[in-house]
Formats: C-alpha cells, structure tokens, sequence
C-alpha cells in the first residue's frame, strides 16, 4: 500500500520543492497550504492532493493528517511559530503517524546559538518528544532566497543589498533540502538521526555576485548595508519586531563568519554532490 505523506507549508520556498520531487516517486502526495487558491499551481503535479489547513485551529488540522503515515514539517516564520508546530505534532500523534521529517535550520543544536536556532530548537523538542519516530534536518540558508528577495534589485539595478560585510555563508539550493527529505523519507534508516545540511562551499556575497554577473552577462555588485538601513527595510514590510530582530541577528552571524561550516550529508544521503552557487545561477539566470 503506498503511503501518503504531507507537506506543511507547501507553498513555501522548501515545501514548493519537497512536493515537486515527492510527486515523482511512489507516494501520495498530500500539500497542506493555507490557502488552496495559492496551491492551485501544484495540481497540476501527478498524485497531489490539495488540503487547505489552518496551523493555528487545531479542529483544521483533522482532516489533512487522515491516513497519513508520514510527515513533513514546515512551519513559516511567524510570531506563534511554536504554537503551529505543537498543533501539527498534537495531530500528528492523534493520527498515529509513523515519520516526522522536521525542516529546522542550521545552528538550532548551538549554545546558546541565535534565536532563530533557538526557536527551532524548541520545535525539534517537540517532535523529539513525541514519540514518533523522527529525521531533523538543520539547512542552511537558500540559495533560492536570492530570487525571492533580490531579484527585482539585481533585475532592475544591478545590485542586492544585505547587511552581511564580508562574511562567507554556505547556502544550499533547495532542490538538495528536498532530495535529503525524499531519501529520508523513503527509507527507514534515518529516523533518529539529525542531519546539517549545506551547500559544497562557503562564499561571500561579493564572490556569490561575481558568480551572478558571470551566469547572467551583466555586472551584478552586492551592497553591504548597515544594520539600522537593514532594520528599517524590514520593519517596512511590517515585520514583527521579534522577528526583525530575530533576521539581524543571523545576518550579523553571517557577518562575523559563524556561518561558514561546510558539510558532505548531501552527498551521503542522496548519493551526489550538492549544487554549487555557480550551478545555481545558471539555473536561475532568467529570474536575475
């Protein structure tokens, strides 16, 4: 009998590409979204099922985890984060799902670490405490959130802009954030385990903008910001202040090189190498 997996945050940069993969193999696909008007475009992908679901109401959550034997746990960053991700885990016990596949972040095992890590160290507790048989996976941060977030700049000037100096940081492309969650998932031989996961290199944003120019044929420049001009572009998309300040904090992580570290888990649980950013501009040369 096949299993069915769900996907939370399905929309999501993660979640986007967990599903695509998932619906290439011999799986029924579940994708929770918030809002299944925004889920529309995964419909179109063989054996996904669309299932609208509200982290916050826990009476939401019933249907969605119906027969579900394994779980992917994406969570936005949000003020009540640890509220959803206790609601989802609450479910996932009620339902007797056998696997949680938890999507944290890298450095949520440090002490004391930042508050990002911190928070997800508090939901990695809650799976770990669950008593369903778990994989956490701590990534760190995407390549692909160039494109969500810089790609008008660089479009339009030539430029992106971040408050992170000269400090390396090894980013991993997605598309190997959803490979790991395919093979975990599929295999029975890494529940139990956490898992860091990362791009094969660590570079600066000055040579990630050189690797852009070359990948696209134009000068692409990156721009060191200062905090407090980092910290009034947030506030003005109306970001919380927790998680304004929560952003600044790892950007000043990044900036001080604490986000260098370099790890194979990509290559031993997929069996190939991660992307290099060079791959990943060429990839995603139209969208800059």
């Amino acid at each position: 009998m096949r299993q069915t997996i769900l996907v939370t945050g399905a929309t999501g940069t993660v979640g986007r590409e967990v599903i695509k993969q998932l619906a290439m193999q011999d799986v029924n696909v579940r994708a929770g979204v918030h809002s299944v008007i925004k889920g529309e475009n995964l419909k179109r992908l063989p054996g996904v099922e669309i299932v609208e679901i509200d982290f916050r109401d826990p009476n939401s959550l019933h249907a969605a985890f119906t027969h579900v034997d394994g779980l992917v746990l994406i969570t936005p960053l949000s003020e009540d984060q640890l509220e959803m991700a206790r609601n989802l885990v609450e479910e996932a016990k009620r339902q007797d799902v056998k696997h949680i596949v938890k999507l944290s972040a890298l450095g949520a095992g440090a002490e004391p670490g930042i508050q990002l890590g911190r928070w997800h160290r508090e939901m990695e507790t809650y799976v770990e405490e669950s008593g369903i048989p778990y994989t956490i996976l701590r990534p760190a941060g995407f390549m692909q959130n160039l494109v969500n977030y810089s790609a008008n700049s660089i479009k339009g000037e030539g430029k992106f802009y971040m408050p992170v100096g000269e400090g390396k940081v090894s980013y991993i492309d997605t598309r190997d954030i959803a490979a790991v969650v395919v093979e975990v998932l599929l295999s029975e031989e890494h529940m139990g385990k956490v898992y860091e996961l990362t791009g094969p290199e660590a570079l600066s944003h000055h040579e990630m903008a050189t690797l852009l120019g070359e990948a696209t044929g134009k000068k692409v420049d990156f721009v060191d910001v200062p905090e407090e001009a980092a910290r009034e572009a947030i506030k003005s998309h109306r970001t919380p202040a927790s998680i304004t300040d929560a952003l600044l904090e790892l950007y000043a992580a990044y900036k001080a090189g604490k986000s260098a570290k370099v790890s194979n888990t990509v290559q031993e649980v997929t069996g190939r190498p991660p992307h290099s950013f060079r791959q990943f501009a060429q990839d995603y040369q139209e969208c800059f």
